[in-house]
């Protein structure tokens, strides 16, 4: 959420920022408009509420009935204009922040601009694209020969686009997870297993509700969310504090499963474990002064980098373009892996990091703030990015480390969390 301060005092950047993610900037005179209506209307309240006051002492003092009965009379209206205009500033407000909660984060100033992903920007390109002396396999056919990922029978279990990770399959998850914690708790980051339900305040406070609300799992009799990635219940787990500023930068790996319905994905990645609705990610998020943002935002970028060379996958790193940003990022980056038996063989890039400076946004939303060394209070910014997401490494690191016999290596890297295992074969 936006501070409405801003909002009156450069209302133009507000609405060319909105505008540059593809939000009409109209929503901008609509906020200011219930602003002043909601300003106006906690006035007149006051006033109201004052000369009430007023007369209720005055009372006291009086002992003729008669001018007591003009005051009781005066008093009792002033009640009901007091109730009637109550409810007035209360459906105002209630306008007033459904409406502001509609603007999403403006874009960094050297975000590129652009309407949709068609836009976004490759920055480079790192590690040598895997080359084989056969066709490579995609990875479901690979795994199913090994035994390794079953989609067919969680077909039966659970339906389409779910899967069991098997025998080393299994294993290779836990490695992955296991590498990834105690790669990130040597650098500083507190390991975490959070819940994986959260109350609807926080969720929405998080800013992922406004749009985007059909891809969430929503359980009615319990009246809780199912996450879509460990952020958003990190975020929420400090609402309300106060940090000082000697303790910030606050950095956590989260591990959780993640629940994402894909409502907007008909059709695509329907087959394997590429786009499912439950799935496990390994997250880091970072609460940081406002100064120290982009450090930080560049930190998760290059943590991500270096998981990618040392799993040895090859990939590129992506510039999101403000058409593409969602409503909490203000900036974002991906990394898309090289996948050689996409395509028929032919090979694709696909996404198995993000990372984004969300600003303020949502610590407002959340009251999250932290005492500077001169002892003021200020909102600090929130960041996250993808350490492991499971399902994506794992079909990443099959397709790329695919033998003519139809086995995987493991990565080197790996071994250490596996057992033993160096190849997965039959």
């Amino acid at each position: 959420m936006l501070d409405i301060k801003l909002i009156r005092e450069h209302p133009e950047e507000i609405k060319e920022g909105i505008r540059k993610k593809g939000v009409d900037p109209a929503l901008v005179d609509e906020v200011l408009q219930l602003d002043k209506q909601r300003r106006k209307l906690i006035q007149e309240v006051e006033k109201i509420r004052a000369k009430k006051n007023l007369a209720e002492s005055k009372l006291i003092n009086i002992k003729e009935e008669e001018e007591k009965k003009k005051i009781l009379t005066i008093l009792k209206e002033a009640k009901a204009y007091l109730n009637y205009k109550e409810k007035e500033l209360k459906d105002i407000e209630e306008k007033f922040w459904d409406k502001i909660r509609l603007i999403p984060n403006p874009p960094l100033p050297d975000v590129p601009e652009g309407k949709d992903e068609t836009e976004n920007k490759i920055i480079r390109k790192e590690g040598k694209i895997t080359r084989f002396t056969f066709k490579p396999r995609d990875y479901l056919t690979i795994a199913e020969k090994l035994d390794i990922i079953d989609v067919q029978r969680a077909a039966k279990t659970s339906g389409s686009r779910f899967g069991f990770l098997k025998r080393e399959g299994a294993i290779l998850e836990i490695a992955l997870v296991h590498y990834a914690f105690d790669k990130l708790a040597k650098r500083g980051f507190i390991p975490v297993i959070p819940p994986v339900m959260i109350k609807p305040k926080p969720f929405a406070a998080m800013g992922y509700l406004e749009r985007g609300k059909e891809e969430v799992y929503y359980l009615e009799k319990d009246n809780l969310y199912l996450v879509g990635t460990a952020e958003q219940i990190i975020g929420p787990m400090h609402m309300g504090e106060i940090f000082a500023e000697q303790d910030l930068p606050l950095r956590y790996v989260a591990f959780s499963s993640c629940f994402r319905r894909e409502a907007g994905s008909y059709g695509k990645d329907t087959k394997g474990i590429l786009r499912v609705h439950q799935f496990d990610k390994v997250e880091m998020f970072i609460f940081s002064t406002p100064e120290k943002s982009e450090e930080e935002h560049q930190l998760l970028l290059s943590l991500e980098e270096e998981i990618m060379k040392e799993l040895g996958i090859p990939y590129r790193v992506i510039f999101i373009c403000s058409g593409d940003l969602g409503d909490p990022a203000a900036k974002k980056y991906d990394i898309e892996a090289w996948l050689p038996g996409q395509n028929n063989g032919e090979g694709q890039y696909r996404e198995t990091h993000s990372t984004s400076n969300c600003t303020d946004y949502q610590a407002r939303r959340l009251n999250i703030k932290y005492r500077t060394k001169e002892g003021t209070l200020n909102f600090l910014y929130t960041l996250n990015g993808t350490a492991i997401a499971v399902g994506r490494t794992i079909i990443a690191i099959i397709e790329n480390y695919q033998t003519k016999e139809g086995w995987v290596r493991i990565p080197k890297v790996l071994w250490k969390y596996t057992n033993g295992l160096r190849i997965i074969r039959r």
